[in-house]
Parts: structure tokens; C-alpha cells; sequence
């Protein structure tokens, strides 16, 4: 069971859930997720950003989706066929924590701090058989009509 601690957010002043840090393991890879929403909380920290995303009432994926182009990185990442195996969540939870990158990947990346607000899209992976909390590990990021790969360093 994943424990949870309380935190500040920084000058937010807000009470919002943590969850402990864990490696890629505990994720499906082999069913990648599309999330696509308003950033409603932004923790722009480490061990990595993270941010609380609002999916609409009924979400769907883009037409373009597979034909979306990605960026090279530093670690062999099958981006087209991450996008083609793309799907919806199957649990219907309007709001999911979305760990992104460490900040020095993210500013490798020239990723700007996301404002509250900020429409969001990203690929990643939740935990095996979507249980757990409605969480996402961030494998692309897709903000203000750009990019970025988070699993390693701009090639």
C-alpha cells in the first residue's frame, strides 16, 4: 500500500497529498496511458515535478495522436509505437497526480513551470491493473504546443 505524507506547497500555502518516490517498475509499460486536461496544482520540485491534472467529463483521445511528433532522447525510446498503443484510463477519476521529471531534466528539456490552469497533455504509465491511487508517470508531456520526452536528456 503506498504511504501518503502531508506537505506545504511552497508559497501555494496548500495542504496537497505526496506519495514516496518509486521506480519505474511499479508502472505498466505495456499499456501506455493518454491524459489530457487543466493543470489544477503544479509542484515544481524534487526528486521530480509533479502535477494534478483534471481530466474533462468525457475524455477521448486526438484523431492526430499517432501522427504527433516527438523529440529524440538520450535513451532509445519507441515513441511511435508508445503512441500507437496509446488508451484511455478505464477507471473514470477526474483528477490524476502526474509525476513528471527531475527539474534539471525538465530544464534540459526548456520546460517552462506549469501554471495552474495550463492545458496538459501526457503519455505515460499508471500502476499494473490501474489499482492504487490515479496515478501517472509522465513518459511524453505535451504543453503549449510542444514536445518533450521526460525519460531521459535531449539527444
Amino acid at each position: 500500500m503506498m504511504q501518503r505524507r502531508m506537505f506545504v506547497a511552497g508559497s501555494l500555502g496548500l495542504a496537497l497529498p505526496a506519495w514516496a518516490h518509486h521506480g519505474w517498475s511499479s508502472f505498466d509499460q505495456d499499456r501506455p496511458l493518454y491524459l489530457e486536461g487543466r493543470a489544477t496544482k503544479v509542484m515544481w520540485r524534487n526528486p521530480h515535478g509533479e502535477l494534478e491534472l483534471e481530466l474533462p467529463e468525457n475524455p477521448t483521445l486526438p484523431a492526430e495522436l499517432k501522427q504527433r511528433p516527438l523529440p529524440k532522447q538520450s535513451t532509445a525510446v519507441d515513441g511511435p509505437g508508445l503512441l500507437a498503443k496509446a488508451q484511455l484510463p478505464t477507471r473514470r477519476d477526474r483528477k490524476w497526480l502526474v509525476e513528471l521529471a527531475p527539474l534539471t531534466r525538465l530544464q534540459a528539456w526548456g520546460v517552462e513551470e506549469i501554471k495552474p490552469g495550463t492545458p496538459v497533455s501526457v503519455l505515460g504509465f499508471t500502476f499494473t491493473g490501474e489499482k492504487g491511487d490515479p496515478v501517472l508517470r509522465a513518459e511524453y508531456l505535451f504543453v503549449g504546443g510542444k514536445a518533450y520526452g521526460l525519460r531521459s536528456s535531449p539527444a
